[in-house]
């Protein structure tokens, strides 16, 4: 049983605590460490645990250290973690730049530790009932608009929102990214509160991003075209659809299948559209389970901090394109 403890215990924080204490078979929980004394006596008794005097401290008593406090005391915090040789969950971005990403991925394997990253989208109920399905995007466009809160307009919306769908981009498309075109707008904030970014890779895919933190509706939806398929997946709705275009003969044609058939230049081609089963789960709690597994099992984290590092490096890629944009003006 691996023991863990929470560093920060805001809105995320507790969400934290209350998934581990929900994952008894994978953890045993520690405690917790917030940098406010009035916050630390009224998580302690609300959540029934240890309220840890010190960072310190908490690192000396666990196993693996979560990190969820903001994004400028990540690299701080897990570099005393590991220094120490514990494992480190940390909420995304893995660090406030690639630089120090980079810094926190080498002492990490000098220490033999493992690191995951918090792109918690990775969990969404809509992404997983893809299951083993083969995913090569040619084209992919993605939104991803939120209402306005104050939380968060601290950094630019690419770290605050689009790195998500970066992170998921990343995972599907095995080739090096070729070119970054970006462009945002900082309508509220002091950093863009708005941002788009066309991201060209090696193999010839192009993902189109949108992200937006001043709309007056919320969606989150990514759309992938390859040959022969057309995915749209609704990480806010929690939907999947699947159009496949199959030949008449196709032996991997669904028995039973109905649908319309068209004419293509590849042929007569018949259309069959799949709505796969969508599970209740947790996100959180999955993630932090899967992390516990990598630990015991000694495998790869399923968002390794390697992960979380190219998720941090595109997206500062996008945002020098928004700076360089905006200076031209």
């Amino acid at each position: 049983m691996l023991k863990i403890g929470v560093l920060g215990t805001g809105h995320l924080g507790k969400i934290h605590l209350k998934c581990i204490k929900q994952a008894q078979s994978h953890y045993e929980l520690a405690g917790f460490f917030d940098a406010d004394e009035a916050t630390r006596a009224k998580v302690a008794g609300d959540f029934e645990t240890t309220a840890f005097e010190s960072v310190d401290a908490l690192i000396d008593a666990v196993d693996v250290v979560d990190i969820v406090t903001p994004t400028t005391t990540h690299f701080e915090l897990a570099q005393a973690a590991i220094r120490k040789g514990k494992h480190v969950f940390v909420e995304k971005p893995l660090t406030n730049t690639p630089a120090e990403a980079k810094a926190l991925l080498e002492m990490s394997q000098e220490q033999g530790v493992k690191i995951q990253v918090g792109h918690v989208e990775r969990f969404n109920p809509a992404l997983l009932a893809l299951g083993g399905m083969e995913v090569q995007p040619m084209f992919i466009e993605a939104h991803r608009l939120a209402t306005f809160n104050p939380r968060g307009t601290d950094v630019s919306v690419v770290l605050d929102l689009m790195i998500h769908d970066l992170d998921i981009v990343l995972s599907m498309v095995d080739s090096p990214v070729k070119t970054v075109n970006a462009s945002g707008v900082a309508v509220v904030s002091d950093t863009p509160d708005i941002a788009n970014a066309r991201v060209e890779f090696a193999n010839g895919c192009v993902a189109n991003l949108t992200a937006s933190r001043i709309s007056l509706k919320q969606m989150r939806k990514i759309r992938l075209f390859q040959q022969d398929a057309y995915i749209s997946l609704d990480f806010l709705d929690k939907e999947a659809q699947v159009v496949r275009l199959y030949g008449p003969e196709d032996p991997s044609l669904p028995a039973g299948a109905g649908g319309m058939t068209i004419e293509t230049n590849r042929g007569t081609k018949q259309i069959h559209i799949d709505m796969p089963s969508i599970a209740n789960t947790n996100a959180i709690q999955m993630e932090l389970q899967t992390f516990a597994d990598s630990i015991t099992q000694n495998q790869r984290p399923l968002v390794s901090g390697e992960d979380g590092y190219q998720a941090l490096k595109l997206a500062y890629d996008i945002m020098e394109e928004i700076d360089r944009r905006s200076s031209e003006i």
